[in-house]
């Protein structure tokens, strides 16, 4: 039986989950250098291993709310075909063993908009939206202007 591990955060009230081989690590939300002029979401860059990538906050993006002052937050930062990025989420939990059978797929019409929810995973009372980090950061409104950024500053 196929086996997906994932890296849980919370955003909101709810859980998600990114695919273990995206994530590059879990890092402490600190040192944030703002950039004036970008899209929302983006709320500046960190350098994390000598690379300055661009750090996104998930609730902004899911939720058109802030992650703010709360101490549980972290970075996770994520590989993805287009850029690496640091999502700032409420906190980063664990990481889950998902059997295929706890997966339910989401039904394609109800979810246009959010293409990158891929599956919801079904643990007991949990229910994990699982994303996939490619389609959520080329999803971006303006990532272009993101991306455009990040070059002229590396």
């Amino acid at each position: 039986m196929d086996i997906s591990k994932v890296v849980v955060f919370r955003a909101g009230n709810e859980e998600y989950g990114l695919p273990i081989e995206y994530v590059i690590s879990i890092e402490k939300l600190e040192n944030i250098n703002v950039i004036p002029n970008m899209p929302y979401y983006m709320k500046g860059v960190v350098k994390v291993r000598g690379e300055l990538i661009p750090v996104l906050d998930m609730n902004r993006i899911l939720y058109q709310d802030d992650t703010i002052g709360d101490d549980n937050a972290k970075l996770i930062v994520v590989q993805s075909e287009e850029l690496s990025a640091a999502l700032i989420v409420k906190e980063a939990k664990e990481i889950l063993d998902i059997y295929e059978n706890q997966l339910k797929t989401i039904g394609i019409g109800a979810f246009q908009s959010t293409k990158y929810f891929t599956a919801v995973a079904s643990l007991g009372d949990r229910l994990i939206m699982l994303i996939d980090p490619n389609l959520f950061i080329s999803s971006l409104e303006s990532i272009a202007i993101v991306k455009e950024e990040m070059v002229s500053h590396q």
